[in-house]
């Protein structure tokens, strides 16, 4: 039992290290993800060195981000090695340049695995449920043509990073899409494993 604490607490701890990404603290960041761990949300795939790559240059563009994390709900395999977190977020853009935001909120979907007495993350995907404009300054025309090509649950998200120079390649799992309930199978058949 004294185990499983301690993992459920370092499991928190990962899930609140997303907070390096928003103080632009890379190497904290780098260090959530097992080297050959990947990330899969809207304007990045691949793996998590990769993601934290492209971190730093959207730092350094017009674009401005920040996280709230809620606790995640953590679901072990038999051998305490392997975990699911299904974790809900608030993902808060804005470009400051165009000066238009987004709130979106989403939940990420984790799959950690401890290695060497570590937890990290082995895979993260993101599951979009709904999302708004926000206009810090005033308000903005919003390009219907862009905005419309997204589905609506992270459409403002979408929107805020391709008007920044991060497009989406692909479709991503919305609340209770036919993706997420794949992310979701697959995900426990390797919890299984």
């Amino acid at each position: 039992m004294q185990n499983q604490l301690q993992d459920r607490q370092q499991l928190n701890d990962l899930m609140n290290g997303w907070m390096h990404r928003d103080l632009g603290e890379w190497d904290q960041l780098r260090n959530l993800f097992h080297s050959d761990g990947t990330i899969e949300i809207t304007w990045f795939e691949g793996l998590g060195s990769d993601f934290v790559d492209g971190s730093i240059r959207m730092g350094a563009s017009d674009v401005r981000t920040k996280h709230l994390i809620a606790a995640p709900v953590i679901t072990f395999n038999a051998s305490g090695n392997k975990a699911i977190l299904e974790t809900n977020a608030m993902i808060i853009a804005e470009n400051v340049k165009l000066n238009v935001g987004c709130e979106c909120h989403n939940r990420f979907y984790d799959m950690a695995e401890k290695r060497d007495g570590v937890w990290r993350l082995f895979r993260r995907q993101s599951i979009y449920d709904m999302g708004t404009f926000t206009f810090p300054l005033g308000l903005v025309e919003i390009d219907q043509t862009v905005v419309s090509k997204y589905p609506r649950e992270y459409a403002t998200l979408a929107y805020v990073l391709e008007k920044s120079g991060f497009p989406m390649q692909r479709v991503f799992a919305t609340r209770g899409s036919e993706l997420e309930q794949s992310i979701k199978r697959d995900d426990q058949k390797w919890l299984s494993l």
